[in-house]
């Protein structure tokens, strides 16, 4: 495989969605878990998540604006369809962010103590801590929804010239049976990452206790999921089904995955929680990369390849430097941030 600029390039873009995946993607299924809070420790378990994810979680979203810089300096003809193709769950997924992030805030501002009057404070959270849960819910799925539609090779350049063109080209691509699958299988990844690493946020045994079990449970319903996914591709979208399946690559890829995921559902049994972290964090990264490499060397299916869509050389030249001068701030800086904000969570 001959490795250029625009290669070089498009890896970046994989990491960084892998970086946005495994720590933006644990943050919206901490959303999903304060939906799902129940029992006796529901107020606890809330308290927990929002003591996690709080003083960081915006900074997760540098991941997602460096795919979006790269793909429109880059590969400005990917961005075009995509951002055309896929502009009304992209919208809703945009959407979605600033809810959650607006909900985060004042479910904050509105928390014990503030206002004029308690039980009028109280609802007031209660109603924002339902708008931050139902978008941690929904934008997964979108995301999920858009990968889905891009695997399986439907976007079409745009020719809508009316009512029904509209719907065969801007939704029918994308609201399919295999995109919702996938959006499922994201939502669940998400969920699950969100509880693993919440066994080792929590300081109260009860409190690990029930992520445990609630990590246990979304192991198992992801690998229901993924082999859903994998029947409708197989059903539906035969080219990636191929992909997926066929030849050592496919298969060592599979065989690499299944042992992540059993590594994780036996470390959370026997209570190994950063063991548990660093396997599922393997897991859904090998599924990330899974659907990289089996439509490599298209960006777009079925016409838009890395090197066919790419911008001239000294735009990818420079954009990689760029990314080297900025990898040099920013890893130091979030490594920082991480390590400032979790000692001050762990001294608390």
């Amino acid at each position: 495989m001959d490795v250029g600029p625009p290669e070089l390039v498009a890896g970046a873009i994989l990491v960084s969605l892998t970086a946005y995946v495994l720590l933006g993607g644990a943050d919206f299924g901490g959303g999903v878990w304060d939906l799902l809070a129940s029992g006796p420790r529901k107020a606890r378990q809330r308290a927990l998540i929002a003591e996690a994810i709080g003083p960081i979680w915006e900074a997760n979203h540098v991941w997602l604006i460096i795919v979006v810089v790269l793909l429109f300096t880059c590969f400005p003809s990917v961005f075009a369809r995509l951002a055309i193709m896929l502009h009304i769950p992209l919208s809703l997924m945009l959407i979605g962010i600033v809810l959650r992030g607006s909900a985060f805030s004042f479910r904050s501002h509105y928390g014990p103590g503030h206002g004029e009057e308690a039980g009028s404070a109280d609802r007031a959270s209660a109603h924002w801590g339902r708008v931050f849960a139902s978008a941690s819910v929904i934008t997964p799925l979108l995301l999920g929804i858009c990968v889905g539609a891009i695997a399986a090779g439907t976007l079409r350049p745009p020719g809508a010239s009316g009512f029904r063109d509209f719907v065969a080209t801007f939704v029918a691509p994308w609201l399919t049976p295999f995109g919702l699958s996938v959006g499922v299988l994201t939502l669940v990844l998400f969920a699950f990452l969100a509880a693993v690493y919440l066994t080792l946020e929590a300081r109260d045994p009860a409190l690990r206790e029930d992520f445990r079990r609630r990590a246990l449970i979304t192991a198992g319903l992801a690998f229901v999921a993924a082999f859903g996914a994998l029947g409708l591709a197989l059903a539906g979208v035969p080219r990636m089904a191929r992909a997926l399946t066929g030849g050592p690559r496919a298969l060592a890829l599979h065989a690499a995955t299944g042992a992540a995921a059993l590594t994780a559902i036996a470390a959370l049994w026997w209570r190994r929680f950063r063991l548990a972290r660093l396997a599922a964090a393997a897991q859904v990264a090998l599924i990330l990369w899974g659907w990289a490499l089996a439509q490599y060397p298209y960006l777009v299916p079925p016409d838009l390849t890395i090197r066919g869509a790419a911008a001239p050389r000294i735009t990818l030249v420079l954009v990689l430097w760029a990314l080297v001068a900025g990898g040099l701030v920013l890893f130091p800086s979030l490594v920082y941030l991480l390590r400032v904000f979790k000692r001050e969570h762990a001294g608390r």
